[in-house]
């Protein structure tokens, strides 16, 4: 079917007025919620990196290509920038569905409530218009589909090394260098727990002990030789109480249960896995971790400085006291994600280790939470950076994972060493390799010193969720399966594991302030 140039030219208009009015509605859009769009954005896994000027160039461009669409002597210009925009959005779209875990949305207006598959398609229906509409203004129609083959292209292209540089800025850190050891461990077995909803509650000298995030009273032992199971339930005295985020650490021959939203605390023997009250209504906490039968280390937000900090619950007498200290966590933010971390205890130095999540440093305090020294990692962030966003609509501060730099992930001690897992990558390091394992730094905790790294390997695809160290055997959660590992002795110096007895049933509570602190 034929079309008149005076037909082709009323098609042409309309189809500009139609697109004029989705840009002027979406860049009006964004302009009037900007806090929110500015959020989302800097929250995106693909333009996290460069947010700062994609916030305003996006709008702008919008009411520029408008403007062009408006004007005859630069229509065909204006529909070229309409195009090539849309082809970049859709691109966006593509590669946020398929090749990201996180999916803001950075529209505005009626947009904001598509689906990201409609969305995707009211991209493409634009995109087709608009190629249309170039091909009815041109003369020569080969000529135009040259070029608008090599603007779709183009468009990829840009978005595409955008989203590679943005990830590349995050992960890699070209200022230190690690030194790695040639099979410092060993591999002993693996073992298939079927669901990815377990975490590490302790270990003894034959027992590793094992929780579920689904069903917080229900236990699994798996003996060292990773050959026989035993599932099992944990019967607490106080069943009524809203409890919303139970975890259990297993230090024998006790057990604790507690939860931190509700105040309580709940200690039995690993003999009948029958557990009393120890604590109620003392401190609220976020996570927790036993040194003895009579000190419980804890970390909380103090309501004086809205930050978090450490504290110590201790028995006295038949009554439970808690000490807080408000001095040693650092406050960098305006908020306490700045100073989140992991809390562990040292049964072979008789000391709580801080380790922060988002900046290169871990607090070491002596058993009455008495500031000791603050060790130093071989990162180099030595301030957070963050992504935190306010919405203002709520009142609401969300940390984003997108452009928030996490130094230290995971960590656990074990006599003079602090275990630290991170996926920074130094200088010479291959991206490639963390898709089957993870990095672990080595730290000696007697003099503030860095040792060496390691390589620690699991089923690729996944990602190392926890672990904790016992005398010379380390155990690994990635994804649903179970990894131990045989720390050689000719590279870890056995140093006090060898002095200190107590030390082997309180090392064990590591690996639940690991779990608790990743589900915050």
């Amino acid at each position: 079917m034929k079309f008149s140039a005076s037909i082709k030219n009323n098609i042409v208009t309309g189809m500009c007025y139609l697109f004029v009015l989705l840009f002027v509605y979406a860049a009006v859009s964004k302009l009037l919620d900007f806090n929110t769009f500015q959020n989302q954005l800097g929250q995106s896994p693909l333009l996290s990196a460069y947010a700062h000027w994609v916030v305003w160039a996006v709008p702008v461009s919008e009411i520029l290509i408008a403007i062009l669409l408006c004007i005859d002597r630069f229509r065909m210009l204006g529909l070229y920038g309409f195009y090539g925009l849309m082809v970049m959005f859709t691109t966006y779209i593509i590669i946020i569905l398929n090749f990201t875990s996180f999916v803001p949305c950075s529209c505005g207006g009626v947009l904001e409530k598509l689906g990201w598959t409609e969305h995707l398609i009211f991209n493409i229906v634009f995109i087709v218009l608009s190629g249309i509409s170039i091909l009815f203004l041109s003369v020569k129609k080969s000529k135009t589909l040259l070029k608008l083959s090599v603007l779709t292209i183009l468009s990829i292209i840009v978005v595409t090394i955008i989203f590679l540089s943005s990830e590349k800025q995050i992960k890699r850190n070209n200022a230190f260098i690690r030194r790695y050891m040639p099979h410092p461990i060993e591999k002993i077995g693996e073992y298939d727990l079927e669901y990815n909803s377990y975490y590490l509650a302790g270990m003894d000298d034959e027992t590793i002990y094992i929780g579920n995030y689904n069903a917080p009273l229900f236990m699994m032992s798996l003996d060292i030789l990773l050959k026989h199971t035993n599932k099992f339930q944990v019967a607490i005295d106080s069943m009524h109480l809203p409890y919303r985020r139970v975890r259990i650490s297993v230090n024998p021959p006790y057990f604790y249960v507690g939860d931190g939203t509700v105040p309580v605390l709940f200690r039995g023997k690993i003999d009948d896995w029958k557990a009393s009250v120890l604590s109620y209504d003392k401190a609220y906490f976020t996570q927790f971790v036993v040194s003895d039968s009579v000190h419980i280390g804890i970390t909380t937000v103090s309501s004086e400085t809205m930050n978090n900090a450490l504290g110590l619950m201790q028995k006295v007498e038949d009554s439970i006291v808690t000490i807080l200290n408000t001095d040693i966590l650092e406050k960098q933010t305006d908020d306490t994600f700045g100073s989140d971390g992991i809390l562990l205890w040292s049964g072979a130095h008789q000391q709580f280790i801080y380790t922060y999540f988002y900046q290169n440093s871990y607090e070491v305090t002596d058993k009455g939470l008495s500031y000791q020294f603050t060790g130093k990692t071989i990162d180099t962030i030595s301030r957070p950076i963050l992504d935190i966003a306010h919405y203002k609509t709520t009142d609401e501060y969300k940390l984003g994972a997108a452009k928030s730099i996490r130094v230290n992930r995971q960590s656990a001690t074990y006599g003079d060493y602090l275990y630290i897992h991170s996926d920074r990558l130094g200088r010479y390091e291959e991206e490639e390799v963390l898709q089957a394992a993870g990095i672990i730094d080595v730290y000696n905790i007697t003099d503030n010193s860095y040792v060496f790294s390691f390589y620690l390997y699991h089923q690729a695809g996944k990602e190392l969720s926890e672990f904790l160290i016992y005398k010379d055997l380390l155990v690994a959660i990635v994804d649903n399966r179970l990894w131990l590992y045989r720390l050689k002795p000719e590279y870890f110096n056995p140093g006090s594991n060898t002095k200190h007895t107590v030390q082997f049933q309180e090392e064990d509570r590591t690996p639940v302030e690991k779990s608790r602190s990743q589900i915050k």
